[in-house]
Formats: structure tokens, sequence, C-alpha cells
């Protein structure tokens, strides 16, 4: 083994002495003089060829650190391999185990006593740039130029991610084959590749290696992990249905079932997380084929793949008419437990003091496992934590901001003077500000909301005993059922008599966007309140223009030179449009914005004029974000398209054109309530018959408690902290509907999820069609109304049985749905002639073929919970010129409370055309209550076709036409 004594000089001596290997993460070795030894964490065998020179040098020792994780199984094995490898360097040197992550380090301490003895003092050290500079400068090319390979991917063919991705990854990789082949490596070994086979003159890996192969150099590449049960293991859910009678303890059974697939490979590898408290499931890392087995399997419902979800107020309780003084039945209301499934909550906020409250219901079965630091109070009963990543830490603590958005939304205390940074100021609250609270953190911000801690999260709120579970996430396509780990934890909730509020979306305004389509659970859209918050920029001309930000700042009056922002902008290697400004990559000359606002027509751009010191950003606004305000990180204000064209016209027609933009202001909002353009419409995409979204609620401007840990803004360089912060979203809108459905709840502790979801979707606003240009694929049953929905007067009930009959009726596998309802063998007599139009759901929705007469039969039965004696006559609203529509029997007459009658609605029509909607209303009245129900026939069938809508209340037909 060749020794250097002398130190290296410069960065090309330096490299000289580091034998190259490429990959995307790294391990050092380091001597006690400075020992370096650059290995990739490549598949076993490689490392075994690893051969050439080891430079030792004198001098202070430079250290460095893992680019990336990888897994520690691997990293173990390679230090056992260099220990066989080079025996007397194990036994002779001080060795530092180099890595970012606590964890590792102590793993690796405990792996390496037990391996070597004590031989070693292991420490820790930072310095990931110091190997990339020594291993693979960012020098030029030389002999060889990158080609660009627009939308190329590399992927790292070990189980961990490759970090960097796209063509600069490509570029990087063949400047590091070419410092690899000057500096006289033996030989390269690369443990990355592409996803998918490319021509040569296309391929980094093969221009590079043959380039080395010129010079007498060997390059080793990886097959990549396409093949055994090591290399492509996803994590997946097996769900078995309901936990049968008796069965409380379930992990065994799963790791029989695993143990039948993997053979002789350890299940405590490979088992993740057991669903066993609520229903019958659980997690694992399985290859495609064990899946295929597993789902093969008698008694697995279904096996699929893990995904990641995304996270999805002082005026607004008073809007929907739940104010202070509203009357509260404040002991039941503090039985109420309130579950939130979402990234946390912040237990020190005043949203949450447990003052005046006692002890936790007798009823709650949970328990307060917050994690390090964490302590819960009367107020919140009960927390847990699903999320193990470095960043969130173990801990239920709240990092983002909006697990404490949306909790202090459902239930938080009365906070008198709260606002964000004086925006917005007044008393916060939630719906239930007596209820209690039980917290599941599901989200962090390095992981996203992974599946499998969603369901982990149903099944113990469903044991602890919440009564209300509010979730506000979820991903980008709808899914079947059993597939869909929403569906499947509300469905279990449901059986148990917990209802379940689940944000509709913020896909809009794009037909059949929605992914929130479950029966059994409340799915929510976002509409504005009649608090409106505008900001006002005030050109040198005297004109005043009015748009939309949170915006803190005062300028005091003070006017600042208008720019446009291509006119500040510098030559950039990136795609940087400087109209647009955004780019991230500071190319805003900040020399030439500094003391401006400048004007981009991008909303996004703030963040990078932001950057470059300007005094203020005005931008052009997002459709979807119409009369939507976002927090800024200064002065900035986002106009429509009139306004914006305004100030750009004044921009090029004026010598000095300046401005000043104001602090933003709270204007009343006489059109409100309206859908937001954001918020996910339907229709259904898997069960067409099914109305969906059910409700709208506000989810709009809303100032609710924040976690001070939480980004105020998407500006990386907006380092404020705020108790309170102003944020928008269907996440919003379904806590409120969640603190309606608990007020409810106190009034009628006994009633089902589905009576309750049934007062809301009855007794709700109807909104206006000309304002809302996708009506009921939009609102649902319209806007909720809180203090209605206490006293519906009548009611329509659906229990799990009558689900069971709908996903009979919908094909779904006979043995599954046993296991499922986990008490029905088969599906119920009759089942294969229902349709899911039987359901005798709140709402009324048909599909039906384009161009073709139709008649359709809905029927339902609804229970008396108002006055025992009462009679109730039915009426059509807006009766329809293109279709007719019958109730039979026109009247219902009640004797007593809980009595039921069943009645029919039946529509007729000559055909739609394509893509249609016709909706209207049948409500059913006795002089004091009106129990309304949205009728909607369409024939929209997929989220591509072109929509038109028809609305029988309005004088005209609006024709809205959208392309997903």
């Amino acid at each position: 083994m060749a020794v250097d004594k002398d130190k290296p000089q410069d960065e090309a001596s330096m490299l000289s002495f580091c034998k190259i290997t490429l990959s995307w993460d790294y391990f050092r070795l380091v001597k006690e003089s400075c020992c370096g030894f650059c290995l990739s964490n490549s598949q076993i065998g490689s490392v075994s060829q690893v051969y050439g020179r080891l430079a030792l040098s004198g001098g202070t020792c430079n250290s460095c650190s893992f680019g990336n994780r990888i897994p520690l199984e691997v990293e173990f094995v390679l230090f056992h391999k260099l220990a066989s490898m080079y025996p007397e360097l194990m036994s002779s040197s001080q060795l530092a185990f180099i890595s970012p992550y606590r964890h590792q380090v102590k793993q690796f301490q405990e792996w390496f006593k037990e391996t070597f003895g004590e031989l070693v003092d292991m420490t820790t050290t930072d310095g990931c740039q110091i190997i990339r500079a020594w291993c693979h400068p960012s020098s030029e090319a030389g002999n060889y130029t990158a080609r660009e390979i627009e939308g190329s991917q590399m992927s790292h063919t070990s189980s961990t991610a490759a970090g960097k991705r796209g063509k600069d990854q490509i570029s990087e990789m063949l400047l590091m084959m070419h410092d690899a082949t000057t500096v006289g490596v033996d030989l390269i070994t690369i443990s990355i590749g592409h996803a998918h086979a490319l021509n040569f003159s296309d391929e980094s890996i093969s221009i590079g290696s043959f380039h080395a192969m010129k010079n007498g150099i060997l390059t080793s590449n990886s097959a990549g992990n396409r093949g055994p049960r090591t290399d492509q293991l996803l994590v997946h859910i097996v769900y078995l249905g309901s936990l049968s009678r008796g069965e409380y303890e379930t992990s065994s059974q799963h790791q029989s079932i695993l143990q039948e697939v993997i053979g002789d490979s350890s299940v405590e590898n490979v088992l993740v997380r057991s669903y066993k408290r609520s229903f019958n499931g659980f997690a694992a890392k399985l290859t495609d084929r064990e899946r295929q087995k597993l789902a093969s399997m008698e008694g697995v419902v279904s096996v699929f793949p893990s995904r990641t979800l995304q996270l999805h107020t002082t005026r607004s309780w008073d809007f929907m008419g739940l104010n202070q003084s509203i009357t509260r039945k404040r002991s039941v209301e503090s039985d109420i437990i309130v579950g939130v499934i979402d990234s946390g909550i912040w237990p020190e906020s005043e949203s949450f003091s447990d003052e005046g409250f006692g002890p936790a219901p007798k009823k709650w079965k949970g328990a307060c496992k917050g994690g390090r630091n964490f302590t819960c109070n009367n107020k919140i009963i009960g927390a847990r934590y699903y999320t193990t990543d470095d960043i969130s830490g173990n801990t239920a603590r709240d990092i983002q901001g909006h697990g404490t958005h949306t909790a202090s939304t459902a239930s938080g205390n009365e906070v008198k003077d709260a606002s964000f940074f004086g925006v917005g100021q007044g008393t916060a609250r939630g719906g239930v500000p007596s209820a209690r609270i039980a917290a599941y953190k599901v989200c962090s911000p390095e992981l996203g909301c992974a599946e499998t801690a969603i369901l982990g999260a149903f099944d113990d709120a469903i044991a602890d005993g919440v009564d209300i579970i509010t979730i506000s996430l979820g991903g980008q396509n709808t899914l079947n059922f059993t597939e869909d780990v929403i569906a499947i934890g509300s469905f279990h909730a449901m059986a148990k008599g917990v209802l379940t509020l689940h944000s509709a979306g913020n896909s809009g305004p794009f037909i059949g966007s929605t992914v929130s389509v479950a029966p059994w659970l409340m799915s929510v859209a976002a509409s504005n309140t009649d608090r409106l918050f505008v900001d006002k920029v005030v050109l040198g001309s005297g004109q005043t223009l009015v748009g939309y930000s949170i915006n803190s700042f005062s300028s005091k009056g003070k006017t600042f030179p208008l720019v446009d922002g291509m006119d500040v902008s510098r030559p950039c290697e990136s795609d940087f449009d400087p109209q647009l400004c955004t780019d991230g990559q500071g190319c805003i000359d900040s020399r030439l914005a500094k003391g401006k606002i400048v004007i981009c027509q991008s909303f996004d751009g703030f963040n990078e004029v932001h950057k470059a010191g300007a005094e203020g950003s005005v931008s052009l606004n997002d459709v979807e974000f119409n009369k939507v305000s976002s927090v800024v990180s200064l002065p900035a204000v986002a106009l429509n398209e009139d306004n914006f064209n305004s100030i750009y016209s004044y921009l090029k027609s004026t010598k000095k054109p300046e401005a000043n933009i104001l602090s933003t202001e709270a204007v009343k909002d006489s059109e409100a309530p309206v859908v937001a353009d954001f918020s996910s419409r339907g229709p259904n995409e898997i069960v067409p018959d099914i109305l969906k979204p059910d409700i709208s609620a506000p989810g709009v401007d809303i100032l609710a408690a924040f976690s001070p840990l939480g980004a105020v803004s998407d500006d990386p360089e907006d380092k404020r902290q705020a108790k309170f912060n102003v944020v928008s979203g269907t996440s919003m809108s379904c806590p409120h509907a969640a603190g309606v459905a608990a007020y409810v709840k106190s009034f009628h502790p006994d009633w089902s999820p589905s009576a309750i979801k049934s007062a809301i979707m009855t007794t709700a606003w109807p909104m206006n069609s000309s304002k809302n240009k996708d009506a009921e694929f939009a609102f649902g049953s319209g806007h909720i109304n809180p203090v209605e929905a206490v006293n519906p007067g009548l009611v329509y009930e659906t229990f799990e049985q009558d689900y069971i009959i709908m996903l009979c009726s919908m094909g779904y596998d006979e043995r599954n749905i046993g296991k499922i309802s986990g008490n029905i063998s088969t599906c119920p007599k009759g089942s294969d002639k229902a349709t899911p139009k039987d359901l005798n759901y709140p709402s009324m929705a048909a599909q039906v073929s384009p161009g073709k007469s139709f008649t359709i039969n809905f029927p339902r039965t609804v229970t008396n919970v108002g006055l025992a004696n009462s009679t109730y006559k039915a009426k059509i609203l807006q009766n329809s010129k293109i279709v007719s529509i019958k109730v039979v029997p026109e009247s219902l007459s009640f004797k007593s409370l809980n009595e039921k009658k069943s009645f029919s609605v039946t529509v007729t029509g000559k055909g739609l055309p394509n893509g249609a909607i016709v909706s209207t209303s049948l409500m059913w009245s006795d002089g004091n209550h009106r129990v309304r129900s949205p009728i909607v026939v369409h024939s929209q069938s997929h989220k591509s076709d072109q929509t038109e809508i028809q609305h029988d209340w309005t004088t005209s037909t609006g024709k809205n036409m959208y392309k997903y």
C-alpha cells in the first residue's frame, strides 16, 4: 500500500490521492494522519474489486459527509469488506464514521463494536462540500461536451433516492467521469443508471466510459435493480378488511402471512406497520412478485402501493351565523372529541390552552404519545405521531403549521385580538371551542403524508374513541375504494359511529378533479366569506388599482420607481423568463432592482424580487386564485388581468413611473359565498351516481392558529414567525365542516354519522349558479348553515348494510365484501338488481348516456327528527323544461319522532348533450322546516370531456367549456 506523507498543496494534486468511485452517496474513512478513501455504496461485489491508490497524507484532515442517505446494512458490509482488504489500516488507525444523521452513527457504533471490538473512537464530522470539491470538482469537461438530453432522468439502483435529477445530473456525471479519467485512476465503478435504455450517443455513462476505455481504464456499471427481492422493494398496504369478532391481536397473523410470501427473508425487516385496533391489515416492503402472490391469497381484500399524499378564523363563523352568542350545550360539547389527522399540532398555542377544562371524557381510550418535548393537557387529550424522518423528529409537534391551523379552526379556544401582524384582527375561535382534540401526525415536510401513516392514524383514532375525524389531505387521482386509504379508514370509522370530514381537493376548476368520492364520508369544497382581504397599489398618476395579497408591511406613503422585471434582469444560465420573475437562481440583478417596485407576470415572482432587495412587487394573479389573498414577504400585490394591463400601460407610457403599495385591508364582499376556483369539482369519478362534493364551507383567507416553526409564506427568505396565519384551501373548509358536525352532535349525541351528514346537507344555503359556474359539481348541496343543521326536521339515514349493497351493485368481489364488513358473508339478497342511485343519500344524482331518452328513479326514506305530529309537502324548485320530475307521494305525515316514511322521485328526459348537467331541487316542508335535496342529471363521463352546464333556475343557459 503506497503512502505519500507530503501534504497536497492544490486541488489537482489532492485529486491524485483520491481513489474515485462514482456514486451519489459517499462515506469516507479518515486516518489520524488524514487518510482519504472515497467509496461508493454500490453493489457489494464491486467493492471487492476496488483497488489502486490508497492515499495517506500529513497535515490537518478535511472531512466529508454523505450526499444522501444510504441503507445502513450496505454501509456495514462495505466497512467489513474494507477491513478484510486493509487489515493494517483497521488495526492502526483512528477512524471516523461520517454521517449527518445521529441515529446512523449510533447504529454504526454498536455494529462496529460488536464486529471489531474496542479498536476505534467514533466521532461525527460535517462538511459535505469538501468531498464534492475533492472527488468531483466543478471544472470544465475538457475533451468532450455533455449532450443536453431534455427529460432524461437518472435513477439510483439501490433503495435510496438519487438526489439531483435531469440534465444537471447528466452533465455532472460526464464531468466526474472526465476528472476520473484525467487523474489516472485504474478502475471506475458506477452504481447509478438511467431508468430506461438510451442510444449510446445520448447516454452519459456510455460516452464517459468510451473515453475512459481509450485511456486504458475499465468502467464497471451496475446492471440495475430489476431482479431479486432486495432490489425493487416498495412499501405496500395489505388490506384484510374488518377485525373478526373478539380479534384484537393480529400481528402474529400478519407475520405468518408475510413469511409464507417472502420465504427465508426476515419478517422483521419487511413488516412496516400492523393495523389491528379498528380494522385488519398491515404495510410491508414487497417486490411486485410478492405483491401478486399476496393479492391472490385467501383473506386478502387488496394489496396496493403506499402513495404519498399532499396537505390540501376571525370572521368565518360569524358569516355562517355561528356567532359568540349562539346557543350551545357546553357540557355536552366538552365531551366531544375531534380527531385531527394532519401535520401535528403546536400544544403551546393559546388556541389549545386547557384553562377551565376538566379531565378528559370517560369514553376516551387513547393516550398522549406525542414524543419528546410534547405534553398533552385537558384540551389536547391525545397525540400520536407516525413520522420518523430527521426533520420532523419523533414528535407530534407541528413544524409546518397546517395541522395547528386545521385543529384550531375545528375546535380551537376563543383568542381575542388574534391577527397576522395586524391583518384580520379579531377573536379567533373554532366551531366547538369547548370540545377536546386528539392530534394524529401523519405528514412531514420531508416525506409528505404516507398512506401507511394515514391508515395507522385511522386505526388508532377509531379505537381511541374520537367522535369526529377531520382530514385535510389527499392524492391527485381517484382510486378504487379498496385501494384508497381514506375511503378504507373512513368506512371503518362510519361502522363505529364516527363521521369523517374530508377536503375535496385543490385541483379546481377542472371538472372531475375531486378525489374525495366515498359516500360514507363528507366531502367539503371551499368558498369565500363576506370578508375580503384586498391590497391597493397607487400609481404616480393618482390611479388606484385593487388586487389581492396578505401584505402586513407599511410603506408610510412613500413611492418608489416602477420597473419591468425584464429591465432589471441579467443574463442567466437557466430557463428564466424575466417577465415572470420566477427562477430561484438570482437572475434579477439586485443592483438594478434595489429600491424599486418590480412588475412580474407571475405571482410566484415576489420571492425572486424579495431576494434581489426590491422594495415591492406587482404581479399578474393566477386565474384559479381570483379573490384569494396569499401571504407575501414584502409589499406585493396580485392584480387581475385588466388591472395588470393598466399598470403595464402606465409603465410604458410614463417617463418616470412610480407607485406605492398599501397595506392589506378588509372589505365586505356582497357576492359571497362563491366557491373558490381552486376548489376541486365533481362529478364523482368512481360512483357517478353519487354527487360530490357534498357541501361547501369557508376556505378562503382563513385566520387561525399556526406553528411558530411553520413558514408563513412560500418565500424561503421569509423568516417571520407567527402565532396566527391566513391560509386558503379546502384544507381550511374541511375543519369548518368538522366543527359544524361536532356542533350538531353536541345537540344530538346519539345521531348516526349519516344523520349528522344529512342534517348539514339538507339545511345548506342554496348557492347562486350564476356566480358558481359549475353549480352542484362545485358546491354540492350548498353552503354550510350550522344553526339550521341542528334542527333539520327530516334526515336521510344510511348504514353499513346500505353501503355494502351499493358496493355489491358496483361489482365488488363478494368474498371481499364479507371481509370488509366483518359480519356479512355474501352480498345481501336483491343487491344484484340495485344501483348506487338507490343509496339513501341526501342528494340525488344520475349519469345518463348522451342523446338518449331516460327515466330515472330515486327511492328514498326519511326519518322524522322534528315535530312528532307533522306533515311535509314536496315541492320541486324551478321546474325544468328539459326534464320532468314527479314525487310519489307528494306529502308525508308523521305521528311520532324517529318514524320513517318512504317516497320516490322519478326524472324523465329526452336526452342530454354530451357533457351536460341539468339540476334542480326537491324541498320537503312542514312550515317550520325546509329539507332541500339537489337533483342532478348529467352526461359527464370523464375529466377530459367538455362540459356544458345547464341551470334550470336561471333565465339563461350558461355554457362553460373546460379541458383537463
